[in-house]
């Protein structure tokens, strides 16, 4: 004769103020949609600079112009076509606009699903990697390494552009780096040390 299923528990019904305390969390959806439209300035951002950039190797030199104003190139000589150092220092402006923009998009999808509600992208084909084991712990570690990031592309674009900056600009952006890189080292330290399974004792 088979057994009959175990009954399933009965959910216990949340009290009415710690049921506000919960729902509060959605307090944050704003921010995120307010990131969301902050992540649309950057795209035009992006999408005027890279303009810019294809017109001037056309030789418009308006376009030329307001390159060279929006990444403060200056050269004692009159520029009047695109050099290898203009390029240079709009790529990495390009490419620091992507790599904010994956940082906003870590900050929205994470912290949306640590914070406010589940997405259920299990099934989906394009859920992220990181999405599977994400935890305030992993955002924490994966937002320094953005950041780390980011960081290492300014300097990179100041030390390109280093005539145009003071040596004390150029130290304070170094140190300020090596911050961000021992902050980063120490939170994934004391997240490690957090996480680290405990051996039972032997006996």
């Amino acid at each position: 004769m088979p057994m009959p299923p175990p009954p399933t528990p009965k959910t216990q019904a949340i009290r009415p103020l710690p049921s506000l305390i919960f729902a509060s969390r959605w307090l944050q959806l704003p921010l995120y949609l307010g990131l969301i439209a902050a992540q649309a300035v950057y795209v035009y951002h992006f999408w005027v600079e890279l303009v810019h950039l294809l017109e001037a190797a056309f030789g418009n030199a308006q376009a030329l112009q307001a390159l060279i104003t929006s990444i403060g190139y200056k050269s004692d000589i009159t520029v009047n076509q695109l050099n290898e150092t203009i390029i240079m220092l709009v790529v990495l402006a390009l490419i620091d606009v992507v790599m904010i923009s994956n940082l906003l998009i870590m900050v929205i999808v994470g912290g949306y699903e640590t914070f406010v509600s589940r997405m259920n992208l299990e099934s989906h084909p394009d859920q992220p990697e990181w999405l599977d084991h994400v935890n305030a712990s992993v955002l924490k570690v994966k937002l320094g390494t953005a950041i780390i990031g980011i960081s290492s592309i300014h300097l990179l674009k100041t030390f390109i552009n280093a005539a145009n900056y003071d040596e004390k600009v150029l130290m304070w952006q170094t140190l300020i780096h090596i911050t961000f890189l021992l902050s980063a080292m120490a939170i994934a330290f004391t997240d490690r040390l957090m996480t680290r399974p405990h051996r039972p004792d032997a006996h």
